[in-house]
């Protein structure tokens, strides 16, 4: 029986109409919180954004339909006051769905003429502040269709498709494409950005001043050293460059099969080292999730579990597939060969000598190696991936995602991690 994921990435309750599961009961999903409907196969239905009591955005899903495909979709046909895309649970190729509807809308109308304004009173719903709140049915407004396609074409079901006779729009009837056999599907609601992860998130991937402001600073003279923390849980990180960094711990807001929710805007913890410092970074067991240098992306991953449920082992990676700002690598600590005598990652520089088209100047300045999956700000960088597959090789961090990558692990629960 698949499941369906329903993400809120949100800061706030959202409320969802549940037509075809869930005993059509409505569903409240928490903030930063991931609730599961249970599906029978062969079953249709759709999770309805609600605002203020009226629909919205929409997921629309058919499991094992024709063909043994699933067949899922957006549709703003009735209407939007969020974001929110589709996508089956590992297959980032399937997604559907605008991440940033409502902010291209705003811009949309925020460029629009006093005419096109005036042609969509009565569709377009302001807030005391006169900004974009809600969007109204497309369906009952033939100029709202026109309005939304000039920014949403593509990306969401605009109109009806065809439909009684009617051929339809050719953009929507690719939104009722068949995915990839059948498999869990994964929903992600955000008033931000509403990509889903592995790696996905908001523009700025920037921690709340209150986090921020609870960076721990250790110099090379008063680093702890690891030695004197044995038997704890966590990480020795070591900052390997020639420059004072901050490095920031997200634990995923939730995790399945092959997929994450990835944590942008809360982290755990946040450490600043200055250069060639080191220190032991104490963890909860249930920690799973990353360390990276500052907040933003493009950026290496250091991806990792402090205590799987299988094993009970930690288990880890890097990943280049949302960037990389520099090298990085990970190692066990517990001294047998699956663990400390295997090492993920690399420690060259191969940012510097790149061809110039795999790389991107990021929000803060810094060059670095796009994202070779794509992301909101781009698709993927098939050059970045053709560079990072010649100079490091799927072996040693996550270029493409998929299958090959080592998968560094150490039964005390402890990784030695280092950024170069």
């Amino acid at each position: 029986m698949p499941k369906i994921f329903i993400t809120n990435k949100s800061g706030r309750p959202q409320t969802f109409a549940v037509h075809g599961w869930n005993n059509n009961l409505n569903l409240a999903v928490n903030p930063h919180s991931t609730s599961t409907l249970s599906a029978p196969d062969k079953s249709s239905g759709a999770i309805i954004a609600l605002h203020g009591g009226h629909e919205g955005e929409q997921a629309e899903i058919t499991f094992n339909g024709f063909g043994g495909n699933d067949f899922i979709d957006i549709s703003n046909i009735v209407g939007a006051g969020g974001n929110i895309t589709i996508q089956q649970q590992g297959e980032p190729s399937t997604r559907k769905g605008d991440p940033l509807f409502m902010q291209n809308l705003r811009a949309a109308w925020k460029k629009a003429s006093p005419a096109t304004k005036n042609d969509l009173k009565g569709s377009i719903f302001l807030n005391k502040k006169g900004e974009v709140e809600r969007m109204g049915p497309i369906k009952d407004h033939p100029k709202l269709e026109t309005f939304v396609r000039s920014f949403a074409d593509g990306k969401t079901y605009i109109g009806i498709g065809a439909w009684n006779g009617s051929p339809g729009n050719k953009s929507d009837n690719d939104q009722s494409s068949a995915a990839k056999g059948t498999k869990n599907a994964v929903i992600t609601y955000s008033d931000g950005d509403a990509t889903p992860t592995h790696g996905e998130g908001n523009t700025a991937h920037r921690a709340p001043m209150e986090q921020m402001n609870m960076v721990e600073h250790v110099s090379a003279s008063e680093a702890h050293k690891p030695e004197n923390n044995k038997g704890e849980v966590g990480i020795d990180l070591h900052n390997n460059s020639n420059k004072a960094c901050t490095y920031f711990f997200y634990d995923n807001y939730w995790n399945g099969n092959g997929t994450a929710g990835a944590n942008f805007d809360k982290p755990l913890k946040s450490v600043r080292l200055t250069p060639k410092a080191s220190r032991f970074v104490p963890l909860p067991a249930s920690f799973k999730g990353r360390v990276q240098r500052g907040t933003l992306i493009p950026a290496t991953w250091v991806e990792f579990q402090c205590e799987a449920a299988n094993d009970h082992a930690a288990h880890g990676d890097i990943s280049l597939q949302q960037g990389c700002d520099g090298a990085a690598t990970i190692q066990g600590t517990d001294g047998a060969p699956h663990g400390s005598g295997l090492i993920g990652g690399f420690t060259k520089d191969i940012i510097t000598n790149a061809p110039e088209k795999a790389k991107v100047k990021r929000q803060d300045g810094v060059i670095c190696l796009a994202s070779t999956v794509g992301n909101w700000m781009a698709g993927p960088n098939d050059v970045a991936a053709e560079w990072e597959l010649k100079e490091v090789g799927q072996k040693k961090a996550y270029i493409r995602g998929g299958s090959g990558t080592d998968i560094i692990s150490s039964k005390n629960r402890r990784f030695d991690i280092v950024f170069y």
